[in-house]
């Protein structure tokens, strides 16, 4: 356990004591002033926690998630057998209709969580339709109040019903948008779900071009009709000029196409500085995240849905969505494996516009602090996280807020 000396209330300097950066042979300290690390001299009075040793190694950062559907922290829920997504669709108006907790306190339970387990920032997909009106953007958003002190979120409007195809959901985008109560609006599948791209497309990217927001669109189809989706999403973000404001989560349809391809729709999509997240569902749907990095592509990782009508997995750990893009992508080696932290951690950074917490000197002191040997093993064994710290706070201590 460590041990704190307690400073004066006033104090915005810290030192954390008898740490391995990244698992480092010969401990050392980090100081922190005013929520970042320095390479300078603690300040006189500086708190000191002596850290015995643990490793340290940056927070992570959750680039796709669902908090308003989760029944996390709540009674079992059995899941009924669905086809696609119209029927998962309905079973999530059922187990919202159903629930006696609202939306914000299921959304608190699983967000913190997610922090006591590292997490320093999530981007959080929403769903705003009729059946729900903007009581999951309300939701959320008070979670994100409660918690803003230990996690940057940033909330997209997401249409799970369809933007065309549900009539009444475009109003509540553009009131989601209009109220700055969101940072981005969303899409899903404008072909093979909404049938409509041009209208849904022309819908979102206007609102985002007239309400200062980004765009993130699901993309889930595996065939011609996700690369005619992306094709589309890169000249409408050309021709808005919203380059760098444009996220495309999933991408089930990269993974599918020919190296040339996919060099061809990489150099595209890294000119316009669209990003892509990741969930790494399995081998064959999982991003080409190296290809698509030597094009300057951003890719972040995400949780996804958690304990919801969709699944019972999930669970909001980061360390464990890493572990599980190692898995699932057969890596073995020391630097393999640092690479699958690398995108867990600062992956999602570069998605959301945050600074890495990569430990240096002027990056945010957002980083946990675990017993082991380095990222390698720490990836793989997933111990607990003794100490979150976030901006040279300590948020969290053994698996609970501080």
């Amino acid at each position: 356990m460590c041990v704190e000396n307690t400073p004066p209330p006033s104090s915005k300097a810290v030192v954390f004591r008898n740490v391995r950066p990244f698992g480092t042979e010969t401990p050392v300290d980090l100081t922190v002033v005013d929520g970042r690390i320095t390479d300078g001299r603690a300040p006189q009075g500086a708190e000191v926690i002596d850290c015995g040793g643990r490793v340290a190694l940056p927070s992570l950062v959750d680039a796709h998630i669902h908090p308003d559907k989760t029944t996390w922290g709540g009674d079992w829920v059995s899941r009924k057998p669905a086809s696609g997504i119209a029927d998962y669709v309905a079973q999530d108006v059922e187990l919202f209709k159903s629930q006696k907790r609202p939306v914000g306190e299921r959304a608190y339970g699983l967000m913190a969580h997610a922090v006591t387990r590292g997490t320093r920032a999530m981007r959080a997909h929403v769903d705003v339709a009729p059946a729900y009106d903007l009581a999951g953007v309300e939701g959320v958003n008070t979670a994100r109040e409660r918690l803003e002190h230990a996690l940057d979120v940033q909330i997209v409007a997401f249409p799970q019903h369809g933007v065309i195809r549900t009539p009444g959901t475009a109003e509540l985008l553009e009131e989601a948008a209009r109220s700055g109560s969101v940072d981005l609006v969303g899409g899903i599948d404008p072909i093979s779900f909404d049938n409509a791209m041009d209208e849904q497309l022309d819908l979102v990217f206007d609102l985002a071009d007239r309400h200062g927001v980004g765009v993130d669109i699901h993309l889930h189809d595996r065939d011609e009709k996700g690369t005619e989706v992306l094709r589309a999403v890169i000249d409408r973000t050309r021709a808005l000029s919203l380059r760098g404001k444009v996220t495309v989560s999933h991408v089930f349809c990269l993974p599918y196409l020919s190296d040339s391809e996919l060099g061809r729709m990489a150099a595209d999509l890294g000119e316009q500085d669209i990003s892509l997240t990741t969930v790494a569902p399995n081998e064959s749907l999982v991003l080409p995240i190296a290809e698509l990095r030597e094009h300057g592509v951003r890719v972040g990782l995400g949780s996804d849905g958690v304990r919801d009508a969709w699944s019972p997995f999930g669970n909001a750990d980061m360390l464990h969505r890493t572990h599980i893009l190692g898995w699932v992508t057969d890596v073995r080696l020391d630097d393999e494996l640092a690479e699958c932290y690398r995108v867990g951690a600062h992956g999602g950074a570069d998605v959301m516009g945050l600074d890495h917490a990569d430990l240096k000197p002027g990056a945010p002191a957002d980083f946990i602090l675990v017993r082991g040997e380095g990222v390698q093993q720490v990836l793989v064994d997933m111990p607990q996280r003794d100490m979150v710290v976030r901006g040279g706070r300590v948020v969290a201590r053994n698996g609970e807020l501080a």
